[in-house]
Parts: structure tokens; sequence; C-alpha cells
């Protein structure tokens, strides 16, 4: 069996719903410095979104999510089911709106046989109104986890204000998805170039999230959640050594750096996950180095679908050649998605 962990959704009925796609557009908290707009391509609508104004950094194009094409396209790559999940406007989305999104995932779930597993949108705010939400989706819909981002305006997840959310997910067990932010909360050198902004900001959102639930207290806050990051936690594997710091073996006038790695080391393993987001663009040298560095039983194999067509349609054979043994292959591939999201 193959996964794939990370198969973007929109409802495509909102191109076709004037009004409703105002309200969407609307809900866009532009007092933040993010701005949301259609654009027209030919017969083409996108919704183009811009974080911080003036720098494209999301675009939801019509037609890219068609049942029919993604479960064309998935037998295709030889990927037997997918995660669903909502690639960034969650991060001010009204409850309104997340049931709505909701709604139209389960029914994509239920059209598909599924093939197609969802992950829950919400507010990250949570309250009695956003745990009844997220209730009604694990245990009604049948979701397999929940998703979030990585920040929320200037505040990563591991702040005291996100603590009525993560108490109910603690207490419901969940996994959750950590997608990234188009950019990192300390963005500004990064916005000039387009890779820059939208590959490496990618990464450093992560990287700092990943970062931040690793040192604070968050995991003994919330010890029965399970973390998984996308983009490879912004490549966190080429830096999690250095920052799992070991008391130095000779003696040092002064301790620069703490020395509770084998604390982090614990918390790494048996909290945080690592989802690829889409396997080519690593290279198979950093993709393979990854894999030995975090484990094969915490990545995950992901395409970012429908970004690109080719990281669904060759990202399983891509993984298959990198080496990795039988066991380690059938984790990454499938494996790690089975347990984390009970999948069957």
């Amino acid at each position: 069996m193959v996964i794939d962990a990370n198969m973007y959704w929109f409802p495509e009925e909102l191109f076709n719903d004037p009004e409703a796609l105002d309200r969407f557009v609307a809900e866009a908290p532009r007092t933040y410095d993010t701005n949301v707009y259609l654009k027209r391509e030919g017969d083409v609508t996108q919704v183009v979104v811009e974080k911080p104004t003036g720098f494209p950094s999301l675009n939801y194009a019509q037609g890219d999510y068609v049942l029919n094409t993604m479960l064309t396209d998935m037998d295709a790559a030889g990927v037997d089911k997918a995660v669903l999940k909502v690639p960034g406007c969650n991060e001010w989305m009204s409850l309104e709106t997340c049931r709505r999104f909701n709604d139209g995932m389960a029914a994509y779930a239920r059209a598909s046989e599924d093939r197609l597993v969802p992950l829950a949108v919400v507010p990250a705010t949570g309250g009695p109104r956003v745990d009844a939400e997220i209730d009604r989706c694990l245990d009604e819909l049948g979701f397999a986890g929940v998703q979030l981002c990585a920040h929320y305006g200037n505040h990563y997840l591991d702040d005291e204000m996100f603590s009525p959310l993560f108490k109910k997910l603690n207490e419901r067990a969940a996994t959750v998805y950590v997608h990234h932010v188009p950019i990192p909360v300390d963005c500004k050198s990064l916005l000039d170039y387009n890779n820059l902004r939208r590959s490496y900001g990618r990464c450093v959102d992560q990287t700092t999230a990943v970062g931040r639930e690793l040192f604070s207290d968050f995991f003994e806050r919330y010890p029965n959640l399970k973390m998984v990051h996308s983009m490879l936690g912004g490549g966190f594997f080429s830096i999690a050594q250095m920052l799992l710091p070991k008391a130095s073996k000779r003696a040092d006038r002064v301790q620069r750096f703490d020395t509770n790695g084998d604390a982090l080391a614990k918390r790494l393993r048996e909290h945080l996950y690592f989802e690829m987001s889409h396997a080519q663009p690593w290279g198979k040298d950093a993709l393979a180095c990854a894999v030995k560095v975090l484990g094969a039983d915490h990545v995950i194999f992901g395409t970012s679908y429908p970004v690109r067509r080719e990281w669904l349609l060759d990202g399983p054979d891509f993984v298959r050649g990198l080496g990795l043994s039988c066991e380690d292959e059938e984790l990454v591939l499938s494996g790690n998605a089975k347990r984390l999201y009970h999948i069957g």
C-alpha cells in the first residue's frame, strides 16, 4: 500500500457560488497584512493569497480539486489512499467556514469509497463550539485527526493562547498535522526573492515551530499528542543533532549551551513526526539522510498534490529509489501514516 499523507483539498463548488466565494475572500485578515483576491486566466478562476500584501504565496485554482481527477491521478501514481488537508487558508477561517470545508471533505471521502481520509479544520482559538466541531469530525464524520498551521498571527503553537484548543486535542489523543504558513513570523529578509520566500520561508517557519514545541514544556502540558510537521519540519534532520547537545566530554570554563539533549531526544522520538510534503525537491541524498537521522518510523510520504502533478505521479518511485530496506520503505510509504491516522 502507498498512502499520500499530504493531498490538498479546496471546495470546487465555491468557484461557482459567487456569494460563498465572496464570503471566503472577505474573511482574510487584511489588517494582518494578508490579502486575498480572485484572478481570472482564460476560463480558470484562481483564489490568490498574498502574505504579506504584494507577495503571492498560495494559489487555489479552479479545476485542481475535482474528485475524479484526483482519483485518476492517484491510480496513475499507484497511490491507494490519501490524507486530505486544506492548504494554508485555515489560518484565518471562521468556525462556520471550517464546518463547510469539513462537510465538503467528508463528502469527498464518502464518494471516494474511503480512499480519501480527511483531517478536520478548526479555528485555533478553541472553546466549546470548536470542541464540539472537533468531536463531530472525529466521531460522526470519521476524520483521522486535526490540521493546524505552524503559527497564527505572530504566535507559534506553544503559546499559552492556544491552550484551550490543545487541552481538547490532548484529551482526544489526536494526531495533529501542522502545515507551514507561507512565511515565518520573522520574514523581512526573505520577501524579495520568490524561491527564497516560497520554499526556504516555509522551511524556516517549520523549523521554528518544531524547535519551540521541542524546547518548551509543550509536551509536558500535552503528553498525548502526536505532531506531524510538513516540509520535513523545514529540513529539521539537518540540524537535529546540533540542537540536541550532550554534555561536553572535556571541562569548559563557561557552559554556553543547554545540555538536556537526552530529554529533548525523548520528546522528539515520542511526539514529533515529519511529512516530506513532496519527495523530489529534496533530492535523493537529502531525503535518504532525513530517513537515517530521524528514523524511518518518523518520516512520512506526501506530495502536496495538486501543486505539481509529478510530485504525486513520480513520488512513490522516487522514494523506492532511495535504497531503503523493504521495512523502512514500507514505513515511509504507508506504515507511519497507517499508524498515526488509524488507516486500515
